[in-house]
């Protein structure tokens, strides 16, 4: 049986965005497995208020 507590939520933001001055922001929460990747993670997801596809780093 696999142990529990690998697994963690985290919350990516635009970093575009915070660049770019226009209000609001654009966050997305998932999990990770912080066994397997210890650093903080950057995923390409879409940004609607921009409407593009843009990196979005893992914040605490």
């Amino acid at each position: 049986m696999a142990k529990k507590g690998n697994r963690i939520q985290v919350i990516l933001e635009c970093s575009e965005h915070r660049k770019s001055g226009i209000p609001g922001c654009s966050r997305y929460i998932t999990t990770k497995n912080k066994k397997n990747t210890p650093n903080r993670i950057e995923l390409r997801k879409y940004n609607s208020i921009l409407k593009k596809y843009t990196i979005h780093k893992e914040i605490k």
